[in-house]
């Protein structure tokens, strides 16, 4: 399995917003702006932790792959490259901060 699967989303994600196309999701939630992009976070962090709280593994690997999807969106919205959440963990890791030792 590779993380290239990130890249693959999130240009998508980015060609959403740069080619708007009707009925897209993705394209709703730019339309929604700021306010719905981080609400749908909010919603999709609350139903990871519940989904974790339940101990169901199915569920918490669906409500995270649904959170990731939304903080790309959130990303893209910001113009924000994906590679440079990448980098910011990679110095983390590198530095041993941010519990990622």
């Amino acid at each position: 399995m590779s993380l290239n699967i990130l890249d693959v989303l999130y240009n998508v994600i980015r060609d959403r917003r740069l080619n708007p196309i009707p009925n897209s999701y993705t394209v709703q939630l730019f339309k929604g702006g700021i306010d719905l992009i981080t609400r749908k976070i909010g919603e999709e962090a609350v139903e990871v932790i519940i989904a974790g709280k339940n101990g169901d593994k199915t569920n918490v690997v669906n409500e995270v792959a649904d959170l990731v999807y939304h903080l790309m969106v959130l990303l893209a919205y910001m113009d924000i490259p994906l590679e440079e959440v990448l980098r910011e963990l990679e110095r983390r890791r590198k530095e041993g901060k941010g519990g990622h030792s």
